[in-house]
Formats: C-alpha cells, structure tokens, sequence
C-alpha cells in the first residue's frame, strides 16, 4: 500500500497561523509596554523644609536684677562693700551668746556676761600693735621685772594663724624690748618642744593660735594664773577679707578656750581683754 504524501500546509491555512501568533504576541507586547511605562510626575512642586531661627529676647534691667538676687553671695563679697569698723566689747558679747545659746538655758547665758571692767580700750584703727600695747600697759616694763614664773606668760596675743603670729612679733618690736617672746602655734613646732621650754625659762609674752594655747594648757604647760593681759587680733582681715572671727574654727576655738579658766579671771579682775 502506498503511504499518503504530507501536504503542505495551504496559503489560506498559513494565513490563519501567523494572524493567531501575531494576536498572542500583540498581547503580551502591550503588558509589557503597561509595566514598564514611566510614572507621570507630579504636577505641584514639593516644598523644601524651611530653617528656623529661635531668636533670644533682649534682657532687661529687671531679669538683670532678678539673677542677681539669685546669685549666692559669699562673705567675701558681702565683707567688700562693708566699711572696716573697730571691734568692740560688745561684739564679743554677741558672738559668745551666739555660740552658746544652743548648749546653754537662759540663765547660764547671763553668766557669761562680762562686766565693762574686764576690757581694755579697744583698737581704733588708728594704732600700730606696739602703740596700742603701750597704751593698754603703760606700766609693762615694771610687769617684767617682776615677772620670774615659769611654764606662764604676761601677756597672750591670740591670732588666726602661725604667718600672722610672725607678723605680730615683728611689729611689736618697739613694745617688747628686753621681753622673752614665745611662738605659740603649731606650725613645725611639736607641743612637746613648747612644754619643756616654758618649763626651762621665764617668758613674758606669747603669740600663737588658740588651739595649740588650748593643748598647751590641757597637758599643763601653761598656766593662766599670772596671765594679765589677753589681747585679740580682732580687727585684721586675710586674704578673704575675714577677720579671726569670721572663720568658724578659729571661733569655735576661742570659746573653747575663754572656758578653760579665762572667764573666771575675768571675773576676779586679775585679767582684762583687749580688741586689737
């Protein structure tokens, strides 16, 4: 048997062929060509962040005195603009009663008031140290003389520090004379030393700081029975413009020390106070 020849496909099925592939290409041309078209940009203009300024309003003389009042004063600023008045005996009155109001009822607090009598002329501002002695002691070569005890002294010049002890044994110098002078504070000196040379030779004055005379007294090298004459370096300012009394320690001192016998020989008169 004979096989049937292929035939070759006609010109109208060729026709029908190429018109089918070219609709599924069409197609697929126009997905393509929707996915890929670009985005229209936008019509409006996108606006640019602007920069803001905080502008400071100007200070006026009220918030000028408003951070002035705020401002913590120190004593140095406050001791500045006060005008320098000599100390009185009234000043130390004040401040003992100050110190000892919270330890003390009211009636060991009149105790401790001292009759007129118990202080010398206080400093005017006027004197040098050696004038102002002479003027409180006017009989003091006469003292000396007499004076032969030892581990005592005449006279007891109290300070807030060793450099200012110096200073004041330098500036006596016209005063003291012939006069055995002591250094009374702790600056290299070991309390020891100062008890066995009060225990060696007679002295007659002593400069120094209340807390070494306080230990001095406590461990029976200084006794305050033939004591005269105590003098406070009340007036002189440091660095800090504070006078002996302004800083607390050194106060807490000098009370501490007018209790260890130095308020009874006020009372008795056998010793007066003096406010350089």
């Amino acid at each position: 048997m004979r096989r049937p020849k292929n035939r070759e496909p006609s010109a109208q099925n060729r026709q029908v062929e190429a018109e089918a592939s070219d609709g599924e290409g069409g197609g697929d041309t126009e997905m393509i060509q929707q996915e890929t078209a670009p985005v229209p940009a936008q019509s409006k203009k996108t606006k640019q962040p602007k920069e803001c300024f905080l502008i400071k309003p100007k200070e006026t003389k009220e918030d000028a005195t408003k951070t002035k009042r705020r401002r913590k004063k120190k004593i140095t600023d406050v001791l500045a603009k006060s005008e320098p008045k000599p100390g009185t005996p009234e000043d130390l009155q004040n401040l003992m009663k100050d110190y000892f109001s919270s330890s003390r009822s009211v009636i060991e607090l009149e105790e401790l008031n001292l009759p007129d009598s118990c202080f010398l002329k206080a400093n005017d501002l006027t004197h040098s140290l050696s004038s102002y002695l002479r003027e409180i002691c006017p009989k003091w070569v006469k003292l000396r003389k007499n004076h032969n005890e030892k581990k005592s002294v005449l006279m007891l010049i109290i300070c807030s520090s060793a450099v200012r002890a110096l200073e004041l044994i330098r500036s006596m110098t016209a005063f003291r004379g012939d006069s055995k002078v002591m250094k009374l504070f702790a600056k290299h000196i070991k309390v020891q030393e100062q008890v066995k040379l009060l225990e060696k030779r007679v002295v007659h004055l002593g400069v120094g700081t209340p807390g070494r005379i306080k230990e001095l007294i406590k461990q029976g090298g200084l006794n305050l029975n033939p004591l005269k004459f105590l003098v406070f370096d009340w007036n002189w300012r440091d660095q800090k413009l504070r006078r002996m009394m302004d800083i607390p320690e050194i106060r807490k001192e000098v009370f501490e020390l007018l209790e260890m016998g130095v308020l009874s020989l006020c009372k008795s008169e056998s010793l007066k106070l003096g406010l350089f």
